[in-house]
């Protein structure tokens, strides 16, 4: 999408304060961000910074006198990103998520919060859908470690195939979450002078 001719418009007070949540939104979701700050590829000030770039964001968008173009926020991300986690990205994600906040600032200036409406939705159903399954995996261990593991293999016998099928893609659930909480810090590779880089694992395609 082209903004290079395409002036910064000014925010009411409501847009900016539903700008300024979707920014969060948007970063919460930016999977190289969150690595980093994890990991603490900043420190242990890593979480205080990413919280400090939603507001530097925001400010570049509020305070900025003329154009904002989107390389603009692409290079302001890039040289954020290298400055304070050391880490450099190749993944494809830092002009995925310019583009996302520029097109959700035009939508702002509109009146227009949808985009934000469906990013605080998805952020209740993730959260409730990761509880839940944080929940199923405590459960699975508070049952193996418990003295009355005959007793559990006698009452399984007694269930219909509707509650095994469930409980077995329960395990499964868990099972995955695990592997993947595993296999996720693969992607950051640390070089020998200190520098993270990210790549993307799929050439064609774009993470945030």
């Amino acid at each position: 999408m082209d903004f290079e001719n395409r002036p910064s418009p000014q925010l009411t007070p409501v847009a900016a304060v539903q700008f300024q949540e979707g920014i969060f939104l948007v970063l919460s979701r930016w999977t190289s961000l969150q690595m980093a700050v994890a990991e603490e590829w900043g420190g242990p000030t890593s979480r205080k910074k990413s919280e400090d770039l939603v507001v530097r964001i925001f400010s570049m968008f509020a305070q900025s006198k003329e154009t904002l173009h989107v390389n603009d926020l692409e290079d302001f991300l890039d040289e954020f990103m290298v400055s304070n986690f050391s880490a450099e990205l190749e993944d494809g994600s830092i002009e995925e998520v310019a583009e996302k906040l520029m097109i959700m600032h035009g939508e702002c200036a509109e009146g227009n919060f949808s985009t934000i409406n469906d990013l605080k939705a998805t952020n209740l159903v993730s959260s409730s859908v990761s509880y839940r399954r944080q929940e199923v995996c405590g459960e699975e261990e508070d049952d193996i470690d418990s003295d009355s593991v005959v007793d559990g293999e006698n009452d399984l016998l007694g269930k219909d195939s509707s509650d095994m099928a469930v409980d077995s893609f329960a395990q499964k659930t868990c099972m995955d979450q695990r592997e993947m909480m595993v296999d996720e810090p693969v992607a950051g590779i640390t070089t020998e002078d200190g520098w993270t880089v990210v790549s993307s694992r799929k050439r064609n395609g774009k993470k945030t």
